[in-house]
């Protein structure tokens, strides 16, 4: 396992972006450079990031399409699909493990949002067939493309998930593991083990990365669950490391969606679970 997180005010220098990596004790980064649309990225500012990771042994992630390729406006889907089939392209170049959105959401008002057509059958076929549309365009040689779980979208599970990639039945579609993701009612707050257990029993060497945070189960009605970070929450870290740390030595597992402040505690807290568990990060 490699542990991550992200370097911020990129500026187009690899030598400080590296430093930062170091000094944060990071093995893996997330992609410095997104798809800028109607903007050319230039191959040497490319090579350049691959070629300063390499050097550093660090693994590039992930590069980020976060988009929705569902939005019920064509023209905002188009647009969503080019973000996708771009940032899959420069994942494939620069040498990231994946390429990772989220399916996208029929919600016309939120990108990434509920909605009650979200898990219907014409749902699942959509998304089959604009993942299949956005690998077939850039068939990446090095890369994988990956649908990153949700409470409220499909995969939601990690047998939608499994379902999903067959489904699309493209050797470049692989798994992106976010377990915070995927505890949507109290049952799966309560035991977090078993869902762990479960995603990465079912998908297992499917997954080329992991997104690392933390849920709480507020007290206040309805039902309120709450991103938090790792540590101070019920996520069962020992589980996730513990299954992470069967596959791949160089599988990331990357902290997100913390304040800048937290993300030193934040790596602190999973180094410390992995020691008690006797696992090692690389």
């Amino acid at each position: 396992m490699r542990l991550g997180g992200p370097i911020y005010d990129w500026n187009g220098d690899c030598d400080a972006w590296i430093a930062a990596a170091k000094k944060k004790n990071y093995r893996a980064v997330y992609s410095p450079i997104g798809y800028r649309p109607g903007q050319t990225i230039s191959d040497r500012e490319i090579a350049a990031c691959e070629e300063a990771a390499r050097k550093a042994d660090l693994v590039i992630a992930e590069v980020g399409a976060w988009s929705n390729p569902m939005d019920p406006d064509p023209a905002k889907a188009r647009e969503a699909l080019e973000k996708c089939q771009g940032s899959l392209a420069l994942a494939d170049q620069i040498g990231a493990r994946c390429c990772v959105n989220i399916v996208g959401s029929r919600n016309p008002a939120q990108w990434d949002g509920p909605h009650a057509d979200n898990f219907s059958r014409e749902t699942f076929d959509r998304v089959v067939a604009i993942t299949r549309e956005i690998v077939d365009a850039v068939k990446p040689r090095r890369t994988f493309y990956c649908l990153e779980t949700m409470p409220w979208i499909f995969p939601s599970n990690p047998d939608e998930y499994l379902a999903l990639i067959q489904a699309i039945d493209r050797p470049a579609v692989a798994g992106h593991l976010d377990p915070v993701n995927m505890v949507n009612c109290p049952e799966r707050a309560y035991d977090t083990g078993s869902l762990i257990r479960q995603s990465f029993a079912k998908l297992g060497p499917l997954i080329k990365s992991c997104h690392a945070k933390d849920i709480v189960l507020r007290e206040n009605l309805t039902l309120h669950l709450d991103e938090c970070r790792p540590g101070t929450g019920v996520l069962d870290y020992p589980a996730f490391l513990s299954e992470a740390a069967k596959l791949e030595r160089d599988l990331p597992i990357m902290l997100e969606h913390l304040p800048r402040e937290e993300y030193a505690a934040a790596a602190d807290h999973l180094r410390q679970v992995a020691r008690e568990a006797r696992l090692e990060f690389a």
